[in-house]
């Protein structure tokens, strides 16, 4: 079951899912500080409210 739509730290590729933008698009703005992540034992997840603030949606 995809929890993706209820997770607070989503991975790069439910990430991009969720604005509907390509996975690299993603990592671009991991890149360049503009989106948000946080480390979670081995993987490195991207917090939700983070990732909507970046793309500019009001949480």
């Amino acid at each position: 079951m995809n929890r993706s739509a209820e997770s607070l730290a989503l991975t790069m590729k439910d990430a991009a899912k969720l604005v509907g933008v390509d996975y690299r698009t993603i990592k671009l703005g991991i890149d360049s500080g503009t989106i948000p992540t946080i480390q979670l034992g081995p993987r490195r997840m991207i917090p939700r409210a983070g990732l909507l603030r970046a793309f500019g949606v009001e949480v």
